[in-house]
């Protein structure tokens, strides 16, 4: 189990409402308790790995994993490809992302339309702060890769821009 699958089955586990989630296989055991008394905030606790007379059931799963992880480089490398020629606008910081100024205006930009340097993308809700996040580049929208009033972390990819 890798860090991304943890994740999102923490942020899973924090939207569902459960109080605790406990999850054990042959590699790792996790527990995951949100609601603590304290605070609002869920707590998080990983256990540390297994024993190392658990690891060996591990090896034969591993083949059955191995078939599915070349196809999906493939797909990855050929999207890489594609997208190599697009400059991506990441978030600066980390909160909310808007797509519009207000719930009934329109969109800051769609895809297709040309863009300049300074123009207002989106915005991020940050700490009950909205904050413009203008183009550092000019051309054309070429993609939109977050959904409006996502959560988005520092870097996160937001829009996908053809320079030329």
């Amino acid at each position: 189990m890798d860090i991304k699958e943890i994740q999102s089955l923490i942020k899973f586990v924090a939207k569902s409402g459960a109080s605790e989630v406990k999850l054990e296989t042959d590699e790792i055991k996790i527990t995951i308790r949100t609601g603590s008394l304290a605070s609002n905030e869920p707590t998080y606790v990983q256990s540390i790995p297994m024993q190392q007379a658990a690891m060996p059931p591990a090896a034969p799963q591993a083949p059955a994993e191995t078939p599915a992880a070349p196809s999906q480089p493939a797909k990855e490398d050929k999207a890489k490809e594609d997208e190599s020629k697009y400059i991506t606008i990441k978030s600066p910081i980390i909160g909310t992302f808007y797509r519009k100024p207000s719930p009934d205006k329109p969109a800051f930009v769609e895809v297709g339309q040309s863009i300049a340097t300074g123009d207002v993308l989106c915005v991020i809700e940050a700490m009950k702060l909205f904050n413009d996040i203008e183009s550092e580049v000019s051309g054309t929208i070429v993609k939109v890769l977050v959904d409006d009033s996502s959560p988005v972390e520092f870097d996160q990819p937001l829009f996908l821009v053809d320079p030329s």
